[in-house]
């Protein structure tokens, strides 16, 4: 009983954290109420979902010593059992615990595995940057969001409707479309992401995502950071439980060179910020219409690529789309750290980009 107490209590502060998400965070009012009117229709009502979710993991709880029957959910249970026992065994806790003794690991490890939402990206036109996400319902097809681009994009931005992987809700919302391997690594990513919000980068990110203080290098270092831990994880829990067997030794196979889409898009990357940073946006745009018609012929099919595509994916600043170093920095530091937590509670305390920057000189 204690445990669902503190699940409530989680999911009131989430809730209470994404509130402002819910009509979008919006580069202006006005822009806000235009966005409000084209998506209406297509929203995803977080709060509704919350409240049916934890109803459901209300019984669940309350029925925990019975014997599960339903296998998806045997399975989710024991993916969060294990992505929380390889967090406690490198030692990783909310900062709250260092204030509250608990029984447990706070924030808990709590998925929803099923279609998640799709999510909606505005970038201005003149330059790269996320200045509006809204959700959207899981079942929109391809033509909605054709129309909710469209007519963004006659207001005069750069509009990109995204699959998402994850969302860190409470519990987590993972995709069901996904192998064993992606299941984990997210559930440990969103997991982060809640972690990290009782952090110095965590809460000054959390201003960023509710639009109070926009910083698109904090929302960088924390989505990056999230990324490179969770990897870790993800890859202990999936080598001890998931992986195959290993197979007989053999000499491996020469990969033959090829067509390099990682290079390819930061040639793009690169050349979309020259075009802009010189006002030719008409230019960089039928550039990026050009490229995602050469990377469809070598069997790359990207349904749009724009302002919008690059201000979502260049959050991760490991990806061939980001040109920002903050994704180098952090692996350096991660190299020079004793361990896993030793990382993470470094760059936890950071407040901005200069902070990672003189910890790796």
């Amino acid at each position: 009983m204690l445990y669902f107490k503190v699940k409530l209590l989680l999911s009131a502060i989430v809730l209470l954290l994404l509130l402002p998400l819910l009509s979008g965070c919006a580069y202006t009012p006005d822009l806000d109420s235009q966005i409000r009117e084209v998506t209406n229709p297509y929203r995803f009502r977080l709060l509704n979902w919350e409240v049916k979710t934890l109803s459901g993991e209300a019984v669940n709880i309350l029925d925990r010593h019975q014997a599960v029957t339903d296998n998806t959910t045997s399975q989710e249970r024991l993916i969060e059992q294990r992505v929380r026992a390889a967090f406690s065994e490198q030692g990783i806790y909310n900062p709250l615990d260092r204030f509250v003794t608990l029984k447990f690991g706070f924030p808990p490890v709590d998925i929803y595995v099923g279609k998640p939402p799709h999510l909606l990206v505005v970038s201005p036109r003149d330059r790269i940057e996320n200045i509006s996400e809204v959700t959207l319902l899981p079942d929109i097809d391809e033509k909605d969001m054709e129309a909710i681009e469209a007519k963004i994009d006659a207001l005069g931005y750069s509009a990109l409707v995204v699959d998402l992987g994850g969302l860190s809700t409470f519990p987590s919302y993972i995709t069901n479309e996904a192998d064993i391997k992606f299941i984990i690594d997210t559930t440990a990513h969103e997991w982060l992401h809640l972690y990290l919000t009782f952090t110095p980068l965590g809460f000054l990110n959390l201003l960023d995502t509710i639009g109070l203080r926009h910083d698109y290098d904090i929302s960088t270092m924390n989505e990056s950071v999230a990324d490179m831990v969770s990897q870790e994880i993800g890859e202990t829990v999936y080598q001890k439980f998931y992986a195959p067997p290993p197979t007989t030794n053999t000499a491996p196979e020469l990969a033959e060179p090829g067509f390099d889409f990682n290079k390819e898009m930061r040639e793009i990357r690169l050349a979309v910020d020259s075009y802009l940073a010189k006002g030719e946006i008409e230019t960089a745009e039928n550039f990026m219409e050009a490229k995602r018609q050469y990377l469809a012929a070598n069997g790359y099919n990207l349904r749009k690529l724009n302002q919008a595509y690059f201000a979502f994916y260049g959050t991760y600043a490991d990806s061939p789309t980001s040109v920002n170093p903050i994704g180098a920095e952090l692996k350096e530091l991660r190299s020079q750290s004793a361990s896993l937590k030793d990382f993470l509670d470094t760059v936890a305390a950071m407040t901005s980009p200069r902070d990672l920057a003189e910890s790796v000189r």
